[in-house]
C-alpha cells in the first residue's frame, strides 16, 4: 500500500527527521530538537511551520498544544515506501543469527524455524513470529508404513527436500511386514511426485483399485488420508512466537493497557496465522497499524518475508509497535529469511 507522494523536498526531510527522532526517543519531537540533531539547513521556526503543514496533511499528530509532534501511520508508510534505507547489518548481528540457525541445521523444520524466530526476537527486540511451511505445496517423495504393534501402524510421509509428517493409526493388520511393504509400494506408485493438494483432491480415485488381498490395510490408510494430506494444521498450531521480553520492555508497553493488548495478541495464534497466511509475496512485506484488517494488530507493525524449505514455503518476521526502526528490522528479517532458505532438514 503506497502513500500519496504529496510532499515537497523540505517536508520529506523534516518528516524523516521526526520519524527518526521518535523511533529513537519514543517522545514527541520538538522543532528545536530536530534542528539540533539534523542539519536541514533551515531555522527551527521554518521546521516548526513545516511540521504544522505535515500535521494538516495527516503525517504528524500533536498530543497537546505545547507538545512536539509524533508520526502517524501515514508518516510511517511514506517513510518505508520513499525514505527508508535498509541498514547494513553488523558482524555481531549476522553472527548471532547464523549461530542460532547453525545449531538447528540438522533438526526438524519446526526446530529450525523456532530457532530463527527466537533469534529475531532477541536481535531486534521485537516479537519474532513464524508460520510453518505451507504443506499443500509440498511434493510427496515417499510413504512408509511401519508396524509398531499388532494393532498400531506408523505412517510416514516424506516431503521432497523438506519436512516429514507422521501419524500413528490404530487398526488390525494381522498380515506381515511384507504386506506393509506391498501396500506402501502401491501407495508410492499412485501418489509419489504429486503435491499434497493434488493428492488430497484425487486420492480416492487414485487408490480405488488397490490390491484386493490387502484391502483392509489400504482402508486403514484411506481413513487417515484426509488428515495426512490436509493443507494446514489446526488453527494457530502452525504459528511460532519468540520471547516477548524485549518487546514488552519498550516504552509503549509501560502502559498496562498496551501491555495487556500485547499479551492478548500472543494468545490469539489463530488470528496471527490468518494474518501471516495473507502475506504471501516475494520480498519484504510491511504493514503498519491501521492498515491491518484484523483489529488486534491495529496498534502494531509487522515486517515479514517468505522463506523456502525445499518445495514448501513459509513466512518469518517480527511484530512490534509502529515506532519501529524499520531500516534495521527490514535488513534483519530479510537476512534471516534468506539464511533460513539455505537450510534443509536431514
Amino acid at each position: 500500500m503506497m502513500a500519496e507522494h504529496d510532499l515537497n523536498e523540505r517536508e520529506a526531510l523534516v518528516l524523516e527527521a521526526v520519524v527518526r527522532t521518535f523511533v529513537q526517543t519514543a517522545a514527541p519531537a520538538a522543532s528545536r530538537t530536530v534542528a539540533r540533531q539534523f542539519d536541514l539547513g533551515v531555522s527551527p521556526a521554518t521546521i516548526r511551520n513545516t511540521m504544522s503543514d505535515l500535521t494538516r496533511k495527516g503525517y504528524l499528530t500533536q498530543p497537546h498544544a505545547s507538545a512536539g509532534r509524533m508520526p502517524t501511520d501515514k508518516a510511517y508508510r511514506y517513510y518505508v515506501d520513499t525514505l527508508m534505507r535498509p541498514d547494513r547489518l553488523t558482524s555481531d548481528e549476522t553472527r548471532r543469527i547464523e549461530a542460532a540457525l547453525d545449531l538447528a541445521r540438522t533438526s526438524a523444520e519446526e526446530r529450525i524455524l523456532a530457532r530463527a524466530v527466537k533469534a529475531l526476537s532477541v536481535v531486534t527486540q521485537e516479537l519474532g513470529v513464524g508460520l510453518a511451511p505451507r504443506m499443500e505445496e509440498g511434493v510427496l517423495e515417499k510413504i512408509d508404513l511401519v508396524g509398531v504393534s499388532r494393532d498400531r501402524i506408523l505412517i510416514v510421509l516424506a516431503i521432497r527436500s523438506g519436512p516429514v509428517r507422521t501419524i500413528f493409526v490404530e487398526g488390525e493388520w494381522a498380515d506381515s511386514e511384507e504386506a506393509l511393504g506391498s501396500v506402501a509400494g502401491f501407495l508410492n506408485e499412485r501418489l509419489a511426485g504429486q503435491t499434497l493438494r493434488e493428492i488430497r483432491e484425487t486420492y480416492r480415485d487414485r487408490l480405488a483399485d488397490g490390491p484386493a488381498e490387502h484391502a483392509d490395510l489400504v482402508n486403514i490408510f484411506l481413513e487417515q488420508a484426509e488428515g495426512l494430506f490436509s493443507a494446514r494444521p489446526p488453527a494457530g498450531e502452525d504459528v511460532l512466537l519468540g520471547p516477548t521480553a524485549g518487546l514488552a520492555a519498550q516504552p509503549e508497553f509501560a502502559d498496562r493497557e498496551h501491555l495487556r493488548t500485547l499479551l492478548q495478541l500472543t494468545e490469539q495464534r489463530d488470528v496471527l496465522a490468518e494474518a501471516l497466511r495473507d502475506r504471501r509475496a516475494d520480498g519484504i512485506v510491511i504493514s503498519i497499524g491501521g492498515e491491518h484488517a484484523i483489529p488486534p494488530l491495529v496498534d502494531f507493525s509487522m515486517v515479514t518475508a517468505e522463506y523456502e524449505m525445499g518445495s514448501v514455503h513459509g513466512t518469518i518476521g517480527v511484530i512490534g509497535p509502529t515506532r519501529m526502526p524499520y531500516d534495521r528490522v527490514v535488513s534483519l528479517v530479510e537476512y534471516t529469511a534468506r539464511l533460513l532458505s539455505t537450510l534443509t532438514p536431514d
